[in-house]
């Protein structure tokens, strides 16, 4: 049964009421001597008894019906604020509250409105801080994680690497001395270059698994601190020009990694005698190429790209600058990015 039933029920017991009472308020002033006197006894010509009961019935049910029309709608807006914190959105209590229980609670709703919009503000906080000390412990592993492999492979596979290209030269130094057969000298030949791949790529694999940030060191630093290094450890000739000057962390970190994809690339795939990078600022604009004399490749092929050069491009994208490719086969490659130096309205004052 709902408010508006049980309001027209009450008010029909009401009006019951209200007729026994007028009923009984006339017996006491106007005492009759035979029941029938009260259907006889008219009232704007209609029986006294007919009469008072259909004037009680019909204020009864009028107040129930009214009455519950009101209580419902009252009721009906603490259900649609509920609901509403039900869903999550903020209610608009205390609109149309008429009766002062309603205040109360709408009172009340809006407590615990702003209790559970804290509570879930800090929800929020303490997740997106869980999730940060998370990335930054898995980064963190990672990180240590590719420096033992790096570690591993350069004391173990690469030294073995190293050794083996050492004793494979001095076998073909000492067969030029004595003679032996084209074909062997063709195989000892083919061994020693795939060594010295071998090499190239290994030396390609410590390039990635080294940390990419820069940790501490400026772009520039640490580009002439991974030329210095490659010029110790790769037989191409190696040159670089750098000029000093400033720019934003996250520039810095994103062309440091495209550099090292670069290289990376070129170590492994190019077969190149000249490596060189230049890393310049022109005209508003923060220029980094890489060249080589390698065998180049076909830039517009769609495998050409694989995955280092795909990442190379959305790391160029992620900072606004441009990428761009030119390979020429058996001639050499040169990636070029240009990054825009954007000037605040606080550089220019200065």
């Amino acid at each position: 049964m709902n408010t508006i039933q049980r309001q027209i029920l009450g008010g029909i017991l009401l009006s019951v009421l209200l007729f026994v009472f007028l009923t009984a308020a006339y017996f006491w002033e106007f005492p009759f001597k035979e029941w029938i006197d009260l259907w006889e006894q008219e009232l704007f010509d209609i029986p006294f008894i007919l009469f008072t009961a259909s004037v009680s019935i019909t204020i009864g049910i009028l107040y129930g019906v009214f009455s519950g029309f009101f209580l419902h709608r009252q009721f009906q807006r603490i259900d649609q604020w509920l609901f509403k914190m039900e869903e999550g959105r903020h209610a608009e209590t205390g609109q149309g509250a008429v009766l002062q229980e309603v205040t109360d609670i709408s009172s009340r709703i809006d407590r615990l409105q702003k209790q559970i919009t804290e509570k879930a503000k800090l929800s929020q906080r303490l997740a997106t801080e869980k999730a940060e000390e998370q990335e930054v412990r898995i980064q963190k592993i990672v990180s240590q994680e590719r420096n033992r492999l790096a570690r591993e492979l350069h004391d173990s596979v690469s030294q073995q690497l190293f050794a083996a290209s050492m004793m494979m030269s001095a076998i073909n130094e000492q067969n030029a001395e004595s003679p032996v057969s084209d074909h062997e000298a063709k195989q000892l030949k083919m061994v020693e270059e795939m060594i010295h791949q071998s090499q190239l790529e290994m030396r390609a694999l410590l390039l990635h698994l080294r940390p990419a940030a820069l940790k501490g060191k400026s772009l520039q630093e640490g580009i002439e601190e991974l030329m210095v290094e490659l010029q110790q450890k790769v037989s191409m000739k190696i040159s670089w020009k750098i000029e000093p000057f400033l720019l934003d962390k996250g520039v810095e970190d994103h062309l440091f990694r495209i550099l090292q994809e670069g290289v990376s690339n070129t170590l492994r795939h190019s077969k190149a005698t000249e490596l060189g990078v230049l890393l310049v600022t022109r005209d508003d604009m923060v220029i980094l190429r890489i060249s080589d004399d390698g065998v180049g490749f076909e830039a517009d092929e769609p495998k050409a790209g694989s995955y280092g050069l795909q990442n190379m491009h959305e790391r160029a994208g992620e900072i606004g600058s441009t990428l761009k490719i030119v390979s020429v086969k058996n001639k050499g490659t040169k990636l070029e990015v240009k990054v825009p130096i954007l000037h605040t309205a606080g550089d220019e004052n200065d």
